[in-house]
């Protein structure tokens, strides 16, 4: 398989690319697209059966199984991410080996619905909270010290928005090459 097609399937709606400033309405928008994510999500996973839920999406990926938990355990980082920030001066958030998460047994092998209920309550929270910021608290930052990058919130906010409409096209991507 070609390098750019292995591109494609790995970021199907391409790299985030974080925005030097965030408009109040580019905001509103991430805020829903994060508040609906797990509407969205359920639609698309709903009626899987386990093969296809074991199924990768793409060569050497992760299955729709491991994608629905990998959002659970990202998105309840993002929360914390979010909180250390407003609460700390130079918040340092803490990096996780999301691949190796990924290859326990409660992500490889545990029914979906669980991580569904967590991203439910994790996305009404996190949607709640960001609606509340205020321009100054917009502006607070945290440093994710594996990459040595600096995000404001709502920097982050764009990102996670683009991480929920990365992997839901992981999925739905990978149901319409099977004819799901």
């Amino acid at each position: 398989m070609q390098q750019i097609e292995l591109d494609t399937l790995r970021f199907p709606i391409g790299k985030f690319v974080k925005p030097e400033t965030v408009s109040p309405a580019e905001i509103d928008d991430c805020v829903s697209r994060i508040e609906l994510f797990p509407a969205r999500l359920k639609k698309e996973v709903f009626k899987l059966d386990d093969e296809q839920l074991d199924t990768p999406y793409r060569p050497e990926g992760w299955t729709v199984r491991q994608v629905v938990h990998h959002c659970a355990d990202s998105h309840m980082n993002a929360i914390i991410r979010f909180k250390l920030t407003l609460t700390e001066d130079n918040a340092v958030i803490r990096p996780y080996k999301e691949n190796l998460f990924a290859e326990l047994a409660d992500s490889k092998n545990f029914e979906i619905d669980s991580s569904l209920k967590i991203i439910d309550g994790v996305h009404y929270r996190l949607g709640a909270l960001i609606r509340s910021l205020t321009p100054e608290q917009f502006a607070r930052h945290y440093v994710h010290p594996e990459y040595g990058t600096t995000y404001r919130l709502d920097q982050a906010t764009k990102l996670y928005a683009w991480h929920c409409d990365h992997h839901l096209a992981h999925i739905t991507s990978l149901k319409k090459s099977r004819g799901w």
